[in-house]
């Protein structure tokens, strides 16, 4: 089955097809004086890896974000980071709250060292103004709640424009792919025409060794005949031939899987050079060879290339 290349992209720009696992979103709202931005970076991983980076005041949401994420990707390392600034659109200072139970704490405690060292000074405004903890941003008392109905809208928009990055490299990807496969089934057509050439040039190679070596004398055509075919049963490379035919097949289905294909591309490459190793460790004719060599160069760059296929 020879493949098309210029078909192929075209009927896959109708569909979801591999997607990359590098990418970039981004996306920011303002809410009630609050801007808030969310930037997702995406890298190639063998396995699914997301890093969220939070305010203080959103922790609590962490498990979401990851879940939100995950809903949308299936393999990379994923950072998230997810900023929150109180100053909003107006250029205002952050808002602080004071946080009463703490204070008391500090100023019962005081109390209690006055007593018992039998001091005379007081705590002030001036000693209590050190104690920076009292002052609470504003953003720590949001509701989780809440903040996740204004955080999902953002998050939902930044992972929508990282997809789409991801599928335009993977597109790129994609025809890199079938530029390949088909230098490959060409390899494989030169391969399959050259076989009977082999067979046939052994023939007439060792007919006259023979009559060299025999000084002229008439040749056993049999037991000609049956070195011929022990030849060409040890050299046979058809069984690999057709594995990777197959291989290729299967490998154009995948390129427009709708769903993670990285690993199972992989998979039938890791397969395809195992039968070109094949097909090398049986050939001694110097044409096969260059093929087989030209074979495994061009499965080896589609495995350095499937490293970054979701």
């Amino acid at each position: 089955m020879e493949v098309d290349s210029g078909d192929l992209v075209e009927q896959g720009d109708r569909q979801t097809m591999i997607k990359s696992m590098t990418g970039y979103g981004r996306a920011e709202t303002l809410h009630e004086g609050k801007k808030w931005v969310v930037e997702i970076r995406s890298l190639n991983h063998r396995y699914m890896e997301i890093i969220v980076r939070l305010p203080g005041a959103l922790t609590p949401l962490e498990m979401e974000i990851k879940k939100k994420v995950g809903e949308k990707l299936v393999r990379g390392r994923v950072d998230v980071t997810v900023q929150m600034d109180a100053a909003g659109s107006s250029g205002g200072a952050m808002q602080y709250e004071l946080d009463l139970p703490l204070l008391r704490n500090y100023l019962e405690l005081l109390n209690r060292i006055r007593t018992e060292l039998k001091l005379k000074e007081k705590a002030d405004l001036n000693t209590v103004s050190r104690f920076r903890d009292i002052f609470v941003p504003s953003e720590r008392k949001l509701d989780a709640a809440q903040a996740w109905v204004i955080l999902k809208d953002v998050l939902d928009k930044a992972l929508r424009d990282l997809v789409r990055m991801r599928e335009k490299e993977g597109a790129v990807i994609r025809k890199d792919f079938l530029s390949r496969i088909g230098k490959i089934q060409k390899y494989l057509e030169a391969t399959k025409s050259r076989i009977p050439e082999v067979v046939s040039e052994y023939q007439k190679r060792l007919s006259e060794r023979v009559k060299e070596l025999s000084g002229g004398l008439e040749l056993d055509g049999m037991r000609l005949a049956q070195e011929v075919a022990l030849l060409a049963e040890k050299t046979d490379i058809t069984e690999e031939i057709v594995r990777l035919e197959s291989h290729i097949e299967q490998l154009t289905k995948l390129l427009d899987s709708r769903d993670s294909a990285g690993r199972k591309i992989d998979f039938l490459l890791q397969e395809m050079c195992r039968e070109v190793n094949t097909m090398g460790s049986k050939s001694s004719d110097v044409m096969l060879s260059h093929q087989v060599i030209e074979l495994k160069s061009e499965i080896t760059k589609l495995r350095e290339q499937v490293q970054n296929v979701e």
